[in-house]
């Protein structure tokens, strides 16, 4: 059965998926699974999170299926502005009122990081699918956290190691000020300083900047040999758009882009986009399952033919794996299912050899990238070309150096 709710933050679509008769265990709280999709769905991140990540998770509760047992699943979604009091007052409504188990998604590291602390110690798991903070795994980490996908360690450290490897030792940095990009950028710096590079400087813009011509002055004119760009949607794609007017990479720079998504690079083009370097743990066309998944995706309701960015393909790996544990303790709660979640060690359809460790990260290989040329690209969203596989216990930090109290 299918139906709407409105409620104080819009409108929420419920899916209600259920197998044959029979009913869920007793302790399956009100004998449902309420998965809540929270994102940006207006603003910056609605192309690479939005309702595509809502698909997403639709998409898993479909094909979970009750999980053998009849267990009903209903997905619900809110946007939460890219406001941490926003996203805050929905983790609390849905704890509280509306009888949600677990949060998905959630792009924002400040937003991020207050459900994360809300969520703490309740019955709801937090599944941070595209969360970057790589607190969630070190000084905040949580027993009801599960961080998939990337974060900011990884985004840094792996980012910076494969372009220094290729030559790339003096940096300048265009951050986004808030927590996500100087988490990136302090990471980067930190790998680039120990490892013989030096960081030329850095500019930092308020979140959704317009005009970036500033900052992209001051990089060039600081001669680095790479300009990282710490930011991701909206000011990512306005940062290169006017990098390429200022003829930055033809001027024998290297740009970087720490955050950047094949539904970005779809947006700005290639002619603008061509030459860019990035890290990603999931490319649509890497292999006959993510393009099996990605063809699937694209004909859902109201996406048009778009391929799924990495935080989509992590919403829908993240909540099929929590249902998974659901089924496999019938029960809903974190106490039970995060546990049961961390003994995974495996292959994900999608992010390849998979391991969930005892700090919540999710470890799994990732990739860097170069953005094809116009007359390289042979179909639709054949945007990249692999330059290097980073395995997946060098790309994540390791498991003893977060800090995690949760780590024995």
């Amino acid at each position: 059965m299918s139906g709407f709710r409105i409620g104080r933050f819009g409108i929420g679509f419920t899916l209600a998926l259920a197998c044959a008769a029979g009913s869920a265990r007793a302790e399956i709280s009100d004998n449902v699974v309420r998965v809540g999709v929270l994102n940006d769905i207006s603003g910056i991140f609605q192309d690479t999170n939005g309702m595509g990540s809502v698909e997403a998770a639709r998409m898993a509760a479909e094909d979970f299926n009750g999980g053998g047992k009849g267990i009903k699943v209903e997905i619900v979604y809110a946007d939460h502005q890219n406001k941490a009091d926003v996203g805050s007052a929905i983790a609390r409504k849905w704890l509280d009122v509306e009888g949600v188990d677990a949060i998905v998604d959630v792009p924002n590291s400040a937003v991020g990081l207050a459900i994360n602390t809300i969520l703490r110690d309740s019955r709801m798991t937090f599944l941070a699918s595209s969360t970057a903070s790589s607190d969630l795994t070190g000084k905040a980490c949580s027993p009801n956290t599960i961080q998939w996908v990337n974060d900011a360690w990884a985004t840094g450290n792996t980012t910076a190691a494969a372009m220094m490897q290729r030559g790339g030792k003096d940096w300048y940095f265009v951050t986004v000020d808030y927590a996500l990009g100087k988490g990136i950028e302090a990471e980067a710096t930190n790998y680039i300083e120990k490892h013989g590079g030096k960081v030329l400087g850095s500019s930092k813009h308020p979140l959704g900047t317009s005009d970036f011509a500033s900052f992209l002055l001051q990089a060039q004119g600081s001669k680095a040999k790479v300009i990282g760009l710490a930011n991701a949607g909206g000011d990512t794609i306005n940062a290169v758009k006017q990098a390429a007017e200022f003829g930055i990479q033809q001027g024998g720079q290297t740009m970087v882009a720490f955050l950047l998504f094949v539904n970005d690079v779809h947006g700005m083009g290639l002619k603008v986009a061509q030459g860019l370097q990035l890290l990603e743990a999931f490319y649509w066309d890497m292999n006959d399952d993510t393009r099996a998944f990605a063809k699937r995706f694209a004909a859902r309701p109201g996406m048009n033919g778009k391929m799924p960015s990495g935080n989509q393909a992590g919403v829908y790996a993240s909540t099929l794996a929590y249902l998974n544990a659901v089924a496999a303790t019938g029960s809903d709660d974190a106490k039970v299912v995060v546990p049961q979640m961390k003994t995974f060690k495996g292959k994900d359809k999608l992010f390849g050899d998979t391991t969930i460790r005892q700090d919540g990260r999710v470890i799994h290989p990732m990739y860097l990238f170069e953005v094809k040329k116009p007359e390289e690209s042979k179909y639709p969203y054949d945007y990249y070309r692999l330059i290097a596989t980073i395995p997946a216990e060098q790309a994540f930090r390791p498991l003893a150096d977060g800090g995690c109290p949760l780590v024995k």
